[in-house]
Parts: C-alpha cells; structure tokens; sequence
C-alpha cells in the first residue's frame, strides 16, 4: 500500500482545533462519523484490549445533554448562576456534532496508565480523521468531564470521560497558537 509520506506530513503540520462555538453545519454524516470512530481505534493498543469507548450524541438528545449538565452542574454548584446554567447549555449545543469519547479500562495484565494513554491517542485519531475529512474538530474537557453525574450519564463507575469532541465546519479562519519551543521540550538522554 502506498503511503503518500508529503501528504501525511502537510495534515500533520496543518492541523489545528477550532473553537466549537465557531463550528457551523455542515457536520459530518452519519456514516462520515462511523469512519471517523473507525480510523479513531486504529491507535496504539497494548494487549488489543480496547479500552475506550465513542458516544454519539445525536442532534435530537443534545438539548436531554444540557438537562444533564445543568442538573449536574448545580448538584455541585447550589448557588448557580443564570449565566452558568447558560454556558451548559451552549456547551450541550456547540458544534454541529459531538462524540463522548471514554476511558474504560479492562481488568488485565496491561497497566492502567497504559489502557488511559490509549484512550487519549484514540481521541487524537478522531481529531485527526476529522480534519482529514475537511472538518473541523475540538477536543474539551471542563468540569463536565470530572463530573460522576455526567460520566454516568454516558459509562460506569470503572470509565472516566477523556473528552467531549465537537465537529463541524469552520464558521471562521481557524486560529494559529502558538507552539511551544523546541529547545524548551526537547532534549538529548547524557547519562
């Protein structure tokens, strides 16, 4: 199989996540989506375990996901605020689509950390597919992902949220940010 290294190379390079309150339609399909997820579990897998999961939300449950993230989000916040209870919202609704992605480890020989660390790389790959497609893609966190609420929502008490994953196309030029300095992040191993 041919592998068209210059191309490779310019999506690696050009790559960047867009903002998800700046995503417009159109989103990836329904089967655009099922490739990216596809591609996605075709990361490194110590033990070929699996250990993470993809969560659709479809369009018609997203305003049920901004239910969840306000009842959430006062469960731990009494005191909330409109404009809090706002932002779950506009969290629940970003984007032209949205993947949960899971960490779910399985009892195995295989550490942990190595099963998380997967879990992570999988979600790089759905960012990558994504931007491959021509779509845009971001990858958040926040509190929703630390919430026990929200995760049950979506897995079990053994799964942790790795991230929400937005996609759509961008409303805007997508922003550049600055990278970090080599000389700062690498190094050569002396001892």
């Amino acid at each position: 199989m041919f592998n068209d290294r210059s191309s490779l190379l310019s999506h690696l390079r050009t790559r960047r996540s867009g903002k998800p309150r700046d995503m417009v339609a159109p989103g990836p399909t329904g089967a655009e989506i099922d490739a990216m997820i596809a591609i996605a579990a075709r990361t490194p897998d110590h033990g070929k375990l699996a250990p993470w999961r993809f969560i659709v939300v479809p369009e018609d449950r997203r305003a049920a996901f901004g239910k969840l993230l306000r009842s959430a989000f006062v469960a731990g916040n009494p005191q909330a605020t409109s404009a809090q209870l706002e932002a779950c919202d506009r969290f629940a609704e970003e984007g032209a689509a949205l993947i949960v992605v899971l960490s779910s480890p399985v009892d195995s020989h295989i550490p942990r950390w190595e099963q998380e660390l997967s879990a992570g790389a999988a979600t790089m790959n759905l960012l990558h597919a994504a931007h491959a497609m021509g779509y845009v893609a971001s990858w958040l966190t926040g509190w929703a992902a630390y919430s026990d609420q929200v995760r049950d929502a979506f897995g079990g008490p053994d799964e942790r949220i790795a991230g929400f994953v937005y996609f759509g196309s961008p409303g805007r030029p997508l922003d550049e940010r600055p990278r970090p300095d080599l000389a700062r992040v690498r190094t050569v191993w002396a001892s």
